[in-house]
């Protein structure tokens, strides 16, 4: 049996449909999106189309992620304040990309489980883990962190929302973090997926690395309005998708509190902060 996993597409539509064409290439038996195919990134709407026509086609199958959550909720939840507006306004911005779709992301579940040929393969599929779509395994959390917050008596456990590929064990179980399709974290820029194979009743995979014209990935973000119109945060989405890094915690945690509080304009702080960082 040959399976391939991906996720954390992003709104990023090259990086996906390189994805989609080499995934097709290697004709597996099925497919699954790992959640966050939206937001972050211009082209909601074109990702969302594409990845129904194959469902509908091909039976590729969908799980949830925390950005089709947040935006789903969008669609439920006006801002409470001007702040929270400003915030946020890259995924309004995206919500209404996505207004007249909004229901293709409606019924996607958290986790999928199938198996190949044997009834011990299993394998659970989840966009984080067992605590929810926005714990990640990455190589910084701990055993003690993942215990427990893991489905029992799985031959292989698949997760991603950290945006870095990863493969690693905990007392036995063999864990597999898809990485990104369209916006890695780990300093390389190209995108990622999972390839697995069931032989024998034993699951092997292969993380694959890809590279895409990045050139128009940059146009879609800066064409689209997506940066000018989704607000000062926006900017740093860019940057961390530009530098293939992550840089909204350190944001979050040296200039969000003073803005939150009142003491700072947020299109002040984010200019501050991708001046200092070097990035502005």
């Amino acid at each position: 049996m040959k399976v391939a996993i991906f996720s954390d597409v992003q709104a990023n539509l090259p990086a996906m449909e390189v994805a989609v064409e080499r995934i097709l290439d290697w004709d597996p038996d099925l497919v699954v999106m790992d959640g966050d195919l939206v937001n972050r990134g211009p082209s909601s709407l074109a990702c969302v189309e594409l990845f129904d026509e194959l469902r509908r086609t091909r039976g590729w199958l969908p799980v949830k992620g925390n950005h089709e959550a947040w935006i789903l909720r969008c669609a439920l939840e006006p801002p409470r304040t001007e702040l929270e507006g400003q915030m946020r306004r890259f995924a309004d911005w995206t919500y209404e990309q996505l207004r007249e779709r909004i229901a293709a992301l409606e019924g996607w579940p958290d986790h999928l489980c199938f198996h190949g040929e044997s009834d011990s393969s299993w394998v659970h599929v989840t966009h984080g883990t067992m605590a929810g779509n926005r714990f990640g395994i990455s190589a910084g959390v701990s055993d003690e962190e993942i215990r427990g917050n893991l489905p029992v008596d799985v031959a292989l456990f698949v997760t991603a929302h950290t945006h870095r590929p990863l493969h690693r064990e905990l007392d036995g179980t063999p864990i597999l973090n898809v990485g990104s399709v369209g916006s890695p974290f780990d300093g390389d820029t190209r995108g990622s997926y999972a390839l697995l194979e069931e032989r024998r009743g034993r699951w092997t995979w292969e993380i694959v690395r890809f590279d895409y014209d990045r050139a128009r990935a940059e146009r879609d973000f800066r064409d689209s309005g997506f940066i000018e119109e989704g607000g000062p945060l926006a900017r740093i989405l860019f940057e961390e998708w530009r530098q293939a890094r992550l840089l909204m915690p350190y944001w979050r945690r040296g200039f969000e509190p003073a803005v939150l509080a009142g003491e700072r304009d947020l299109g002040n702080a984010v200019e501050e902060f991708l001046r200092d960082s070097g990035k502005g």
